[in-house]
């Protein structure tokens, strides 16, 4: 838990009581004996943009291109939308509708791929300490899962959808490393800690559905675009309490945000 060290030299008093319980409760449930974990590669490339229509109003896009290895196989296809609202300069409420695909992949493959439709609803803070930059995100997902199995021909069957709930917390900072002659950062570091809860009805044994901790590094090509690579620890639990992932997943991101003239008023 070496990154509890250095989010307590980062952050306030007050946000780390916060981030100490919520990782106490993350580091809880990985701990947990009597699992049977995999370890494995993977590499997640993606889109994301922020389009600002006006002062207030934005558009979020996103799409990500997940691999099992890094390009052969599917992992996931996840598209993402999403309205932004910007209270003031630090805060920011986004809502929207995600797809996701989700495949067989490593060593414990679901028996065939599902559709997932999601929808989720989150808040953004921002703080600034220094050179370091702060970014508190508190998401809140409504899942429908396909029922997806395989019977005895080996043919693919569905049965409607489940319902399921999660919430997520993300804590990111940013530290600019090289600027330009105008004073605007251009290489800079990265690092997240971001865990996932299931709650409600139909959640399993496991409440911790995931836990991601990213460190890396990127570059601001002009104010609009950047690009980010770097290392991701994703833990998945299963909801049977049994099977574990430990994936070693790289991390490859281009964000192109636009401003529009006119828009939503």
């Amino acid at each position: 838990m070496w990154y509890l060290g250095l989010l307590y030299l980062l952050a306030d008093k007050t946000t780390m009581k916060k981030i100490v319980y919520v990782l106490f409760v993350s580091f809880a449930f990985l701990i947990h004996g009597n699992t049977q974990e995999v370890s494995q590669t993977n590499a997640w490339y993606m889109y994301f943009g922020n389009h600002k229509l006006n002062d207030k109003w934005g558009l979020h896009t996103e799409y990500q291109f997940r691999r099992s290895g890094l390009i052969a196989d599917w992992q996931q296809s996840l598209a993402r939308v999403g309205l932004d609202y910007h209270l003031n300069k630090s805060t920011m409420l986004t809502g929207g509708y995600a797809w996701i695909v989700s495949f067989p992949y490593g060593e414990l493959p679901s028996p065939t791929f599902s559709n997932e439709h999601r929808i989720w609803q989150q808040l953004i803070l921002t703080q600034k300490s220094g050179m370091v930059s702060f970014q508190h995100r508190y998401r809140l997902e409504q899942r429908f899962l396909e029922n997806a199995s395989l019977n005895d021909m080996a043919e693919r069957e569905t049965d409607g959808y489940r319902f399921r709930q999660r919430a997520r917390y993300r804590f990111l900072a940013t530290v600019p490393l090289t600027k330009s002659a105008e004073g605007k950062t251009k290489l800079f570091a990265a690092a997240y800690e971001e865990v996932f809860l299931g709650f409600g009805e139909g959640i399993g044994v496991n409440i911790l559905d995931q836990n991601r901790l990213y460190v890396g590094l990127g570059y601001k090509i002009n104010d609009q675009i950047n690009i980010q690579a770097g290392y991701l620890n994703h833990r998945v639990f299963k909801s049977d309490g049994v099977g574990r992932e430990n994936n070693h997943t790289l991390n490859i991101g281009y964000t192109h945000n636009l401003e529009f003239t006119g828009g939503v008023e």
